[in-house]
């Protein structure tokens, strides 16, 4: 049996934190599905087909991680589609813990053939998130060793261009 994985997220931006974790998780399953989601209850700082772009470009060199996009569907539901019975979920703190386990339970109760797996973050990264790295790039912070380099790039980029 194949053994099929999404790691799901809204991944704006993806961090080294994320990436470690991708890293991590595709060398427990045969295939991990990146997927990157819209969360609605977020403001993006990138569109979805950037997210998509810059995802794609950070996990170039992992030969069993693909990535797709999606909005407005459960996590459970794409996960059916896409022939996933995991999914792969990093851990930095016991308040990330406890929210996943919330989540994960729901998870089950929708689709029972359908197990959350856990990751604990990388003690370097398990300080840093998405929301905290874009704080600090508003006011000109350093962030760039939590980031990927594609991800560094697209955000100069759009710094860049929002000058002009």
């Amino acid at each position: 049996m194949t053994r099929i994985a999404l790691f799901p997220g809204s991944f704006d931006p993806l961090t080294m934190g994320h990436l470690d974790t991708i890293e991590r998780g595709a060398k427990l399953f045969d295939e991990l599905i990146i997927g990157v989601f819209v969360n609605t209850n977020k403001k993006s700082y990138f569109t979805s087909e950037e997210k998509l772009a810059i995802v794609e470009e950070s996990v170039k060199h992992l030969s069993n991680v693909r990535v797709v996009g999606q909005e407005n569907e459960l996590t459970v539901n794409v996960a059916e589609k896409l022939g996933a019975t995991f999914l792969l979920r990093g851990i930095r703190s016991v308040k990330d813990y406890e929210y996943e386990k919330e989540i994960a339970l729901m998870n089950h109760h929708l689709d029972q053939g359908l197990e959350s797996v856990f990751l604990l973050a990388d003690p370097k990264y398990s300080h840093i998130s998405s929301s905290i790295l874009k704080e600090v790039w508003t006011f000109n912070g350093d962030i760039k060793e939590y980031l990927p380099e594609a991800v560094y790039r697209a955000l100069e980029e759009k710094r860049e261009n929002s000058e002009k």
